[in-house]
């Protein structure tokens, strides 16, 4: 018997009302300079008016301009002749001309994962509460990452929490010359308001493809997620860290298949190692094991492309999820027509580089209203999650639009089993 996938009436759009601030960086010091002397020029009166009408115009978009501005204005502060003599409402005009609203979830908001939330209190027996991380992509097609959190049931059900108009970007400290760093949030910011956007040059073009894994070692619980870092020309893979998503830490993955896309980890240790399963070469999927979470050296062939619906490239759809039969891996193919779709294959528990069983159909196509979008005929997993016998699987349509499917895991395990 196929296994039933049921689709759920909830989509996540690209919102252009979501912006962050940022610096406006202008070429050159000169710039700079020369809007410094035109605010030393304005009356008080005049500087108090401009503020007034900032506050009008972007006071009800942004919380705390007044830090926004302060900010942006020791920016730039090594710019400023004679800096020291303004008064503080002209280092807010400052501030502020030296300010730019970004639109980094204009155009697109996809490629999910799925993870346990660290904090379950306050549910019914039968609800888990989750955390899904989505690719922004707005201006310049820059992307950057940030996040949403809801409650799942057993049934299938799943309801979204709201998310709140406003948007932060989080203070950057320990930046390395590795392109590593450290990125922390207020306390009292929602999960929907914190962004992770471009700090580096690696990732200044983007920040591509999270896959978070909930994982655990001697008791402890670490979020893990690997991304593709882009910078215009060349691609480099990043680790994501954090306990809370509050407090964030960002590491290169380094050695010599530490390079291409879609790295995924496995949520625990196999045999004393960590664990990764990674596309190779474009179109064939890998395993690679290494005792350092941040190198990686070696890597064996997993999975070519083998069936109809994969023959052009296939690759993974986030972490495998441990169950009793084996590693379920969702996966990608890559068919006629650019046609990706998603489907499952299953690796032994104790020996994942050994294959038990996949599928020789896709589980989840896009539907005939789900095809069009950005990059037409796609739907593309970063990650599922299993609660009790349901598999979550959020997923994105033409990397436009993101929405939930669910299934029985008993069901695709069966089929997996049956494979002929």
């Amino acid at each position: 018997m196929k296994t039933q996938v049921h689709k759920i009436p909830i989509k996540l759009h690209a919102d252009p009302k979501r912006v962050i601030t940022l610096p406006s960086i202008y070429p050159g010091l000169g710039r700079v300079k020369n809007i410094y002397r035109r605010t030393v020029n304005f009356t008080h009166d005049e500087v108090l008016t401009q503020l007034s009408n900032v506050e009008k115009g972007f006071g009800h978009r942004h919380k705390n301009l007044e830090m926004i501005f302060k900010k942006n204005y020791e920016f730039f502060k090594d710019q400023y002749p004679g800096g020291s003599k303004l008064s503080a409402e002209q280092k807010q005009l400052l501030g502020a001309t030296l300010t730019k609203e970004f639109s980094f979830q204009s155009a697109a908001l996809f490629n999910p994962s799925m993870v346990p939330h660290p904090d379950q209190s306050g549910l019914k027996s039968n609800e888990k509460r989750f955390i899904i991380s989505l690719r922004s992509t707005g201006e310049g097609h820059i992307s950057s990452i940030e996040f949403r959190s809801g409650i799942v049931d057993d049934k299938g059900n799943l309801t979204l929490d709201d998310c709140t108009r406003f948007t932060l970007t989080g203070e950057v400290s320990h930046m390395e010359e590795d392109s590593s760093y450290s990125l922390t949030f207020p306390e009292d910011s929602d999960l929907s308001e914190r962004v992770i956007f471009p700090q580096t040059e690696v990732e200044s073009m983007g920040m591509e493809d999270l896959r978070l894994v909930d994982f655990h070692e001697d008791g402890s619980q670490t979020y893990y997620g690997t991304y593709t870092a882009y910078n215009g020309t060349e691609i480099k893979s990043q680790l994501l860290i954090t306990k809370d998503f509050r407090e964030f830490k960002v590491r290169t993955l380094k050695g010599n298949v530490a390079k291409d896309k879609g790295m995924a980890i496995f949520p625990e240790k196999i045999d004393g190692r960590f664990a990764i399963v990674s596309r190779q070469g474009g179109e064939n999927m890998s395993i690679m094991f290494s005792k350092d979470l941040y190198r990686w050296d070696e890597s064996q062939l997993l999975m070519k492309p083998e069936y109809p619906f994969e023959i052009s490239q296939i690759g993974n759809c986030g972490s495998p999820i441990k169950t009793e039969k084996g590693w379920l891996l969702l996966t990608h193919g890559v068919g006629p027509m650019r046609r990706y779709t998603i489907s499952a294959a299953l690796l032994d528990l104790n020996n994942p580089e050994k294959v038990i069983s996949r599928l020789d159909r896709p589980i989840l196509v896009a539907g005939e209203e789900e095809r069009e979008g950005y990059v037409p005929n796609v739907v593309y997993s970063c990650g599922g999650m299993l609660f009790e016998s349901i598999l979550y699987i959020p997923y994105a349509m033409a990397d436009s639009t993101s929405g939930f499917a669910w299934l029985k895991m008993s069901e695709l395990l069966n089929e997996l089993e049956h494979v002929k």
